[in-house]
């Protein structure tokens, strides 16, 4: 995959395909070609995959951008995908149920414009947190998940979903079980905080299980949502001491906050295009 977006004369290009001896050389020449001055490249290899990624800044202005891709996607193996001119500002719709300090931290972030995207509208499978998503004056709706088929419930957030075209659906600890037809019409774009750290106590009461356990770590894991629950490739994790003193409900605090900052962190990394996956796994350039 290859990405291109300029901001004056600054241009951000990111590479994503089959590994093959003098990628980085080959790149490199044919910027140069197109009067690109590389400030800032990081590559890496998945050996396992077989698979080159590489995060490329450079500066210039005098290029053609259909031209630069022609002769990238020439000279590029067979197997790269190449896109032009990815949004600078993403579009995200933000799901929730009940709980507030991860929906919270993204409304401040999004008012103050360090999201790096735009929260187009906020659902909610109950209405809790529809008045603090009106003071920043983001559209909530209430698609209830009562009383109907899974199908339909579903289908009724994905009519609100498109309404707005997003880039990203973030999960700020929307508590449903998607199903694989959802997952899949959203492929690689639905993003998903954890309370904990995966692998360990996947699915309900995290910190219960952790507690009982006698854990001295405790955790949070943003990844990517696929049909293996709590399983996607993993953007982002922490963790954070606890001891014999932390209380199930002590351990709910802490929790809270290092979820906030790992969603925080996974969306940043992720909007600013320093994401890519590979297989389960995912490659960070920070």
């Amino acid at each position: 995959m290859l990405l291109l977006s300029s901001e004056m004369n600054k241009n951000l290009i990111l590479i994503q395909c089959s590994d093959e001896v003098g990628l980085v050389a080959l790149i490199a020449r044919v910027l140069s070609k197109h009067d690109l001055n590389i400030t800032a490249m990081r590559e890496f290899v998945d050996e396992v995959e077989n698979q080159f990624f590489a995060r490329i800044e450079c500066t210039g202005d005098s290029f053609d951008e259909e031209n630069l891709t022609a002769e990238l996607r020439s000279d590029l193996p067979e197997s790269a995908q190449i896109a032009i001119n990815p949004k600078a500002l993403k579009r995200i719709v933000v799901l929730v149920t009940k709980e507030y300090h991860c929906l919270g931290d993204a409304l401040i972030r999004n008012q103050f414009h360090t999201l790096d995207a735009e929260i187009c509208c906020v659902a909610g499978n109950y209405d809790h947190l529809s008045e603090i998503t009106g003071r920043f004056d983001i559209p909530f709706y209430h698609v209830s998940h009562e009383n109907k088929t899974k199908p339909e419930f579903e289908q009724e957030l994905k009519d609100v979903i498109n309404l707005y075209y997003p880039d990203y659906i973030v999960l700020a600890k929307f508590m449903r079980i998607l199903s694989p037809e959802f997952i899949a019409d959203y492929e690689g774009k639905i993003i998903n905080i954890h309370h904990s750290f995966l692998p360990a106590f996947i699915g309900a009461s995290p910190y219960r299980k952790a507690f009982e356990r006698g854990v001295k770590l405790i955790g949070a894991t943003a990844h990517f949502v696929t049909n293996d629950l709590d399983e996607g490739p993993i953007i982002v994790q922490q963790t954070i001491p606890v001891n014999h003193t932390f209380s199930v409900s002590d351990m709910v605090v802490a929790g809270k906050e290092i979820e906030k900052s790992v969603l925080s962190k996974a969306m940043q990394l992720v909007f600013q295009d320093r994401v890519f996956r590979s297989g389960n796994k995912t490659i960070v350039f920070e």
